[in-house]
C-alpha cells in the first residue's frame, strides 16, 4: 500500500527550531518523528511511501535517501511552491491508482493505520478522516446571545469538545478528479468540493493517543510521551 505524507510545510508555529530543521526531522527520543511514523505505517502494510517536500527539502532526502534502511521504498515529490496541504496529490496523481493514505509529516499517533483503511474500505465513502475528540476549554465567561442584543445565558469558563482532525486521511484515486493540477488547496476546501458534490465522505473516531506537534509546547509534551510510552508507539523495540 502506498502513503503520501505531507513533509513540505515550513512550521512557522514550530519556529525557531524549524529555521534549520524541517519539522518532520524534530527528534523524538533518539529518531526523528517522521520515522517514527514511517516504521509505524511500514508495521501495518504500507511498503512504498511518498513525500511531500518543499522546505529544506535537501536534508529529508539525505536523512530518509531511498528508505531501504527503513525497509520501505521512498520517493520525493518537490512543491517549488507551496500548494496547500491538498494540493500536492495533484503531482503524484500518476502514481496513486489504488486506494493510499495521506498523513501529515509531524504527528505522533498510536492510531493504526491498518485499522483505519480496514474501516474506510467498509464504508465505501471516497475519503475517510482520522479523528480525534478535543476538549477546548475557555478561560473567560461566555455569554450567548439571541441574534441581537438580549443575553440567553451566561457560561463561566466552559469547557467544549470537539472532533478534529488528524491528519490522517484514506482516499480512492478518484478524488483526485477533485484537485486540479498545480493548484493551491487544503483539506478542507477539498472536502468541501466533495460534499458538494455528493460524494461520501467518513469520519473515523480514535481514542487512543494523538499529538500534533505543530506548537513548542505540543512538540515538548510529545516528547516527554514517547519516552514513557514508546513500546506503545514502536512495540518491535
Amino acid at each position: 500500500m502506498k502513503a503520501v505524507i505531507l513533509a513540505g510545510g515550513k512550521g512557522t508555529r514550530l519556529a525557531p527550531y524549524t529555521k534549520i530543521l524541517p519539522k518532520p526531522l524534530m527528534p523524538i527520543g533518539d529518531m526523528p518523528v517522521l520515522e517514527v511514523l514511517i516504521r509505524q505505517i511500514k508495521r501495518e502494510g504500507v511498503d512504498e511511501v511518498i513525500l511531500t517536500v518543499g522546505h529544506l527539502a535537501e536534508l529529508l532526502q539525505a536523512f530518509f535517501n531511498n528508505g531501504k534502511s527503513l525497509g520501505v521504498e521512498i520517493t520525493y515529490s518537490i512543491e517549488d511552491e507551496p500548494l496547500g496541504t491538498a494540493g500536492p496529490l495533484s503531482l503524484v496523481r500518476d502514481r496513486l491508482t489504488e486506494t493510499f493514505l495521506v498523513m501529515n509529516g509531524d504527528v505522533l499517533t498510536t492510531l493504526k493505520v491498518g485499522d483505519l483503511v480496514r474501516f474506510h474500505k467498509e464504508q465505501g465513502g471516497i475519503a475517510t478522516i482520522a479523528m480525534h475528540r478535543r476538549h477546548v476549554k475557555v478561560d473567560l465567561g461566555v455569554i450567548q446571545l439571541n441574534g441581537g442584543q438580549i443575553v440567553q445565558d451566561y457560561i463561566e469558563k466552559p469547557t467544549y469538545d470537539f472532533s478534529v482532525s488528524m491528519g490522517i486521511y484514506v482516499f480512492e484515486p478518484r478524488v483526485l478528479d477533485y484537485i486540479p493540477h498545480g493548484e493551491y488547496l487544503d483539506f478542507p476546501n477539498l472536502v468541501h468540493r466533495l460534499l458538494d458534490a455528493g460524494e461520501k465522505v467518513v469520519g473515523y473516531q480514535f481514542e487512543g493517543y494523538w499529538q500534533d506537534l505543530g506548537r513548542p509546547d505540543d512538540y515538548e509534551q510529545a516528547a516527554q510521551d514517547f519516552e514513557k510510552m514508546r513500546s506503545e508507539f514502536l512495540p518491535e523495540d
